[in-house]
């Protein structure tokens, strides 16, 4: 065979042929291929990139939520039961109002070990407005000095003796919710409050004398009142029925809750200030699903306990319950 001539070879008939494009082109080939190659060797040793991260929970509103509370043998328990449902809420902030005369070992502690953002407070109702022995609940409305003492630290008038002492700063998005400390509350209500503008409702059930009371939805407005007792009250809602805008509440310095309202318009002190019945936001499908409930516990009977301590026998003392 002949080498290379001109650049040219000769076939084995005789005929020159130029064959040196056709090989620098499929070299060429072969080594964009194999960078191809090396490139996407390259990326499947890259680790993954990060998951799209959610919106940052700083821009969800906090919640506040407001509880009275006073000793009593079940108080510990009822407390433990909320803070346990109040943990699975996100951006929450715990308004634990005592009625008492300074912050008590059982409450502190419990609000230490809770894990929840808190603020503890603490005002002991005035003597002519408690309760005395046997008297029904209707008397004089309970939790009237706590509620407005939180509402006070919203403000900026301080008071706390635990946990956050300052109070949301002025543009802090968030909504104030009244929870009492007996009641039975799904984590599901706390997400339908957070985004409320002025002031959202829902129903509550066992409360009234009813399976549920609540307000009456028509075309996404409220119109009217499901409720037997009073049903001509300004607004015929329970405390565990609304949510009001924190901003709303810093704008209305004097709304409060008036401890000489009549009975069943302890809701209706308040709300008055802050809205007019037809600009109510309804909730929880337009008011048609019930998320919290007026449960109480019953009063532990002690009959044994008191016949052994008369014998000197008594349950130790020391044992917090």
């Amino acid at each position: 065979m002949q080498g290379f001539r001109d650049s040219a070879t000769v076939l084995s008939s005789g005929q020159p042929c130029d064959c040196l494009p056709p090989l620098r082109a499929a070299a060429e080939q072969l080594r964009q291929k194999d960078l191809r190659i090396s490139q996407l060797q390259a990326e499947l040793r890259r680790p993954p990139p990060a998951p799209a991260q959610p919106p940052e929970p700083e821009a969800r509103p906090t919640i506040y939520v407001v509880t009275p509370t006073y000793a009593r043998l079940v108080q510990k328990a009822e407390l433990v039961r909320l803070s346990q449902t109040l943990s699975l809420v996100p951006r929450l902030h715990w308004l634990l109002v005592e009625d008492a005369e300074g912050p008590t070992p059982l409450v502190s502690g419990l609000l230490a070990a809770s894990g929840l953002l808190f603020t503890h407070l603490v005002v002991l109702t005035p003597k002519a407005q408690r309760l005395r022995e046997g008297e029904p609940g209707w008397v004089h409305p309970r939790g009237v000095e706590q509620r407005n003492k939180a509402l006070d630290w919203l403000r900026g008038r301080g008071g706390a003796v635990g946990g956050e002492k300052d109070p949301p700063p002025p543009g802090t998005q968030g909504v104030v919710y009244f929870a009492d400390d007996d009641n039975t509350y799904s984590r599901e209500l706390f997400e339908e409050m957070r985004w409320t503008r002025g002031v959202s409702v829902w129903p509550v059930g066992l409360v009234g004398g009813l399976r549920f009371e609540g307000p009456q939805v028509q075309d996404g407005r409220v119109v009217g009142f499901h409720t037997a007792w009073e049903p001509n009250r300004p607004f015929p809602v329970d405390m565990a029925g609304f949510a009001v805008a924190l901003p709303l509440l810093l704008a209305k310095p004097n709304a409060q809750f008036d401890s000489t309202a009549p009975r069943g318009h302890l809701e209706s002190s308040l709300l008055s200030h802050l809205v007019d019945p037809k600009d109510l936001e309804p909730r929880a499908a337009n008011c048609t699903r019930v998320l919290v409930w007026h449960t109480r516990t019953e009063k532990p009977k002690m009959k044994q306990e008191e016949q052994l301590q008369r014998q000197g026998r008594g349950s130790d003392p020391a044992v917090e319950v």
